[in-house]
């Protein structure tokens, strides 16, 4: 049935043509989203021709099932033309099938039509956040980014449940494109499941964004909010998985420095502040424009009364959103000759000399583990071939060496063999070596065994010395989180390895020398790099093992470790199997770098570094605030749109309301009831908040939600 239309109190009931015309077609033009949610689904109305057709229809098809069954029936022989019952129903289901999307055609091009450019917008606005990070390191598309979420957000016909759709395709379109690299290991499936739930935190933010939007100075709390989801993403679930966080696209942007004031946090932040802000005053400028502001110097005595209002508007309020942006740029200017002075090494910190080894593996992919022995080779060789060179002059001689992560999945030391090769490149090169191993847990009996994956120092005469167990597993890759279940959901599940964490202060001593250990993807998470230069770490590696994964992959976990050694003022090594390793200048220049898939070594020198960022000392404080005060908006935001139930005041009975309790109520609406829409209800306001028309005498209704208008 079409929907009545509201009425006002001092319309009559004569119908016109239009509105006779208007009640026999279905509503299917959409105000807002809100309007399109709640209205009631509405069956299509079939005419009489069509019932016509249907008809003759089914006498055709008891026509045929008679003669089906006649020709079924014994002594009577059944033609090759003549279908199955089967094959009859199969052909009056599949068009059923197609009139009913056919019918529904319309409907649904109507409902998506006001939605297309901010389904677009969306889209594209989350293929311009990828295209932040590596390979194409557009940092400034992470601005705009952030600019075109926030007009979607912004819009008024986007309600709650609207950011929520609108967040939640922002996200697939960022994070499906930044993480195909998976599907190389494990297939699509896995790719695809991933990329769907990191999905859900920026559709948690779009969500609450629509919520404070109605709060002055919004581009803030947004910003407020994008921190608080990224905060969440990086602890939950599984422990979480901080990839992805808007800081680790800015490693070749200006905002870089920013990161030494207040770590990963700050910056994220602050990049998407720039968009937000940017947004707000194209807004306010477009607003202006409209009401006619540009207008006001015109000549008031000859103007109209309409005129001299449009003439009299406020100037746009872009302060808030301007002030946001300069003190973003202006920290930043502040901030990066300190970055950039100790980038170039000046301030008479003692130096070492640091070599890196790239062995390479036979082929990439999980079959690497098969290949154990290969994979120690091949670091043992290109060790030897680094003390060649040392000898001979053309390389300098290293103060100490890093190996990658898994460069001897074969334990050295319940391996002879193992540890023989091992010894013998440490004394050839003179140095000791850190090197990558995985290690049975001893005292443990169940099966299937378990292992820690473990960096050991291996002195050149008296062997394994301190070592660093990883503290941070990767889920689905080194273990399997809820096996009781997963493993009844994919068959991928079986492909997890057996890791368990360890235990350690993330910081070796080797030649001396304190050393900071994040082990591959540990660094990426906030709290193991701060805690190894808080227990004293002068210098940070990162072991890691991209033998699984692509050339992309190990460019984005590059830009992470640059993120860090600006973060923590701290020189930088990766070592990877295939690559690629680099140094990292405390400024986040690349000082040196292997090429992917290929061996080779880096000896470089660097500086040791004891001073502590504010990022360091501070940073998880900071984000603390963030997040409270993130939190305190959403609740300010609830209770600005009158989702929290308020003390109802008794009020005097209205003038006309009569003392007869079997007496029809007086409408309280009166004349003064603002005119409903198309569809019977109210178009939200531009401001972001919702509509919700006076009482007579200038008070609120009591009641919670949307006002639907009167019935």
């Amino acid at each position: 049935m079409a929907r009545r239309r509201h009425q006002r109190p001092d319309e009559d009931d004569e119908v016109t043509p239009a509105d006779a015309d208007l009640e026999e077609r279905p509503d299917t033009d959409p105000v807002s989203d809100e309007a399109e949610l709640e209205r009631e689904e509405e069956p299509a109305e079939i005419r009489g021709d069509q019932l016509q057709e249907n008809q003759e229809r089914g006498e055709d098809r008891e026509h045929e099932e008679h003669m089906g069954e006649a020709a079924a029936a014994p002594g009577v022989p059944r033609t090759h033309d003549t279908p199955s019952l089967a094959e009859r129903a199969g052909a009056v289901a599949r068009q059923a099938l197609a009139g009913a999307v056919a019918a529904r055609l319309p409907a649904l091009q109507a409902r998506m039509q006001p939605r297309l450019a901010r389904l677009l917008i969306t889209i594209v606005g989350g293929l311009l956040l990828c295209a932040s990070f590596p390979s194409l390191s557009w940092w400034w598309a992470a601005v705009v980014a952030a600019a075109l979420l926030a007009w979607v957000l912004k819009h008024p016909a986007t309600t709650v449940v609207g950011g929520l759709g609108y967040g939640f395709l922002f996200g697939l379109a960022f994070y499906l494109p930044l993480l195909p690299w998976i599907s190389l290991l494990v297939g699509a499936v896995p790719w695809l499941a991933l990329a769907m739930a990191c999905a859900l935190f920026p559709a948690l933010f779009g969500l609450f964004a629509v919520v404070v939007r109605g709060l002055p100075g919004w581009p803030v709390w947004f910003a407020l909010v994008w921190a608080a989801q990224e905060w969440l993403k990086s602890i939950f679930p599984f422990g979480g998985f901080p990839w992805g966080s808007v800081a680790f696209g800015q490693a070749e942007g200006p905002l870089l420095p920013l990161v030494k004031l207040g770590g990963v946090a700050l910056l994220s932040t602050a990049v998407v502040l720039v968009g937000f802000s940017a947004t707000a005053i194209g807004l306010e400028i477009v607003k202006w424009w409209r009401t006619g502001g540009h207008a006001r110097a015109g000549a008031f005595d000859t103007a109209s009364e309409t005129e001299v209002e449009k003439a009299d508007q406020p100037p746009p309020a872009v302060l808030l959103p301007g002030i946001c942006i300069c003190l973003v740029l202006i920290t930043a200017v502040i901030i990066w000759p300190q970055v950039r002075h100790a980038g170039a090494g000046s301030g008479g910190e003692p130096t070492v000399t640091v070599a890196a080894v790239q062995g390479n593996v036979p082929r990439l992919g999980f079959d690497f583990n098969a290949q154990r022995r290969a994979v120690l080779d091949n670091h043992v060789q290109e060790t030897l071939r680094l003390a060649e060179y040392v000898r001979a002059g053309v390389a300098p001689q290293p103060q100490f060496v890093i190996w990658p992560e898994d460069s001897s999945d074969i334990d050295p030391l319940l391996n002879a063999d193992a540890g023989q090769q091992i010894a013998q490149a440490a004394y050839a090169i003179g140095a000791p070596i850190l090197i990558g191993t995985i290690l049975d847990v001893p005292g443990r009996t169940q099966e299937p065994a378990e292992y820690t994956n473990t960096l050991i120092v291996w002195n050149p005469v008296t062997g394994p010395a301190d070592r660093h167990d990883k503290e941070i597993v990767q889920p689905f890759g080194e273990y399997l989180p809820m096996p009781w279940l997963f493993k009844h959901l994919s068959g991928y599940a079986d492909r997890a390895g057996n890791m368990v964490p360890g235990k350690s202060s993330d910081m070796v001593r080797i030649a001396d020398v304190p050393v900071g250990v994040s082990t591959c993807w540990e660094v990426i998470f906030d709290r193991e790099p701060r805690k190894a230069v808080l227990n004293g770490a002068q210098l940070l590696a990162v072991p890691a093992n991209n033998a699984t994964f692509n050339k992309r992959m190990s460019e984005q976990q590059l830009a992470f470790a640059k993120v860090r050694a600006v973060e923590h003022d701290r020189y930088v090594v990766v070592a990877g199997t295939t690559g690629i390793s680099s140094v990292i200048a405390p400024d986040g220049a690349e000082l040196v770098r292997t090429r992917f898939f290929e061996p080779g070594y880096l000896d470089i020198q660097v500086r040791l570094r004891t001073q502590l960022t504010p990022a360091t000392r501070w940073a998880p404080i900071l984000q603390w605030v963030l997040v409270a005060a993130a939190g305190a908006v959403i609740l300010v935001g609830i209770r600005h749109n009158v989702w929290f139930p308020r003390p109802i005041r008794p009020r005097s009975r209205p003038s006309g309301a009569s003392d007869d309790p079997g007496a029809p109520p007086v409408d309280a609406a009166g004349d003064d009831a603002a005119p409903d829409d198309e569809d019977g209800d109210h178009t939200p306001p531009e401001e972001g908040g919702d509509y919700t028309p006076l009482h007579r005498g200038g008070r609120p209704p009591r009641y919670l939600g949307r006002h639907r208008g009167a019935t």
